[in-house]
């Protein structure tokens, strides 16, 4: 393993995130425990197996302030989907998550895959040689009859159901989890999210009630008054679940799984709604979720779900971002017709090729 470190460049302000809460550079350098055993720590590692794994760039890891509690005592839960046609992403929001964290020894990663691939493994080794994290495989055959087909290809594929089964995947032990899609990056520290209190409610996220909640459904859907009552004595919000506080337990006491997947049931007979696994969350949880600031979720960077057209950042402090939509942002890069927005992912791209970030 190398002995030297490298530090990563300042962020780019490009005058649009003045807001930005940026922590400075005060964590040292340093190794957390991994719950894999690493065989080789090298700086990059190219498997050998698969020609087309992306290679990346080693990333500094960091220490805990001494306010910290032990990693054992006081784990923070990141859940996050692990597939190799979205492992830049995962990297680039992983080394996120951690460079602004006071505490980042305490994170443990829960990784869900529909299949184990031994080359993003050894790339997650080689890239985080330090990093706990566990991998869950889900069982695709689980969902598969149960999708139905969606406006975008990539909304279909069974491992962007697995959020829904968290309860059934995870550990005993991990009460709460936040859940995090791969196409984004957080700039402040995370923690304050894990933090919030969800006053009974099974899930936390960010509300968005002026959005029009009624495009989310079919015309059918709204007039089948024996569908449309299910939101009788709610007032139903959209929210985004690619950036979810799960109480675990909460959900696997009250069925939430099965509720889920009830609604998929019907949407296999009627054509109820148009966007993948979204839907029946809003079904069973609008308007009765614990609202948190709009900060912790800037969605749709990507824009929309069909032609993935450039969007500008909404006024106000932001946490996380996000490039919800079909646009992503290292696709956009590496064609070199990128959005303004996706500068702001760049200095997070560990891909070892990349023009636009580290520098070996």
């Amino acid at each position: 393993m190398a002995s030297w470190r490298r530090s990563l460049p300042s962020l780019p302000l490009f005058g649009l995130l003045s807001s930005f809460i940026l922590l400075q550079s005060s964590h040292h350098v340093a190794r957390a425990a991994n719950i894999v055993d690493n065989a080789h720590h090298s700086l990059i590692r190219k498997p050998t197996s698969s020609p087309n794994v992306l290679v990346f760039q080693e990333a500094p890891s960091f220490r805990n302030g001494e306010a910290c509690g032990s990693p054992e005592i006081s784990p923070i839960h990141i859940s996050m989907t692990l597939d190799a046609n979205y492992l830049r992403g995962t990297m680039a929001a992983v080394l996120s998550i951690l460079q602004h964290s006071m505490c980042p020894e305490n994170f443990e990663f829960h990784f869900l895959c529909s299949r184990f691939e031994p080359e993003v493994f050894s790339s997650i080794n080689a890239t985080f040689p330090y990093l706990r994290y566990k991998v869950y495989r889900f069982d695709s055959n689980r969902v598969r009859r149960k999708i139905s087909k969606s406006i975008r290809q990539a909304l279909d594929q069974p491992l962007n159901y697995a959020r829904i089964y968290l309860a059934d995947m995870l550990p005993i032990h991990v009460n709460r989890v936040i859940y995090l899609d791969s196409d984004l990056v957080v700039v402040d520290d995370i923690a304050e999210l894990w933090e919030v209190n969800l006053e009974g409610k099974v899930l936390a996220a960010p509300e968005y009630c002026h959005a029009n909640f009624t495009k989310y459904f079919t015309d059918l859907f709204w007039s089948d008054p024996s569908l449309a009552k299910t939101f009788e004595g709610r007032n139903p919000c959209y929210f985004n679940t690619g950036v979810m506080v799960v109480d675990i337990d909460k959900w696997r006491k009250g069925g939430y799984t099965q509720k889920v997947e009830e609604w998929m049931a019907i949407q296999k007979l009627k054509r109820i709604y148009h966007l993948g696994s979204l839907p029946p969350f809003l079904l069973i949880l609008a308007g009765n979720i614990k609202a948190v600031d709009h900060r912790w979720n800037q969605h749709g960077l990507g824009g929309d779900n069909l032609e993935g057209k450039c969007r500008s950042l909404h006024p106000g402090p932001i946490s996380l971002l996000h490039w919800s939509g079909k646009g992503k942002p290292w696709l956009r890069l590496d064609s070199r017709k990128p959005c303004t927005v996706d500068h702001l992912w760049a200095p997070y791209d560990l891909y070892r090729l990349s023009t636009h970030t580290l520098d070996e």
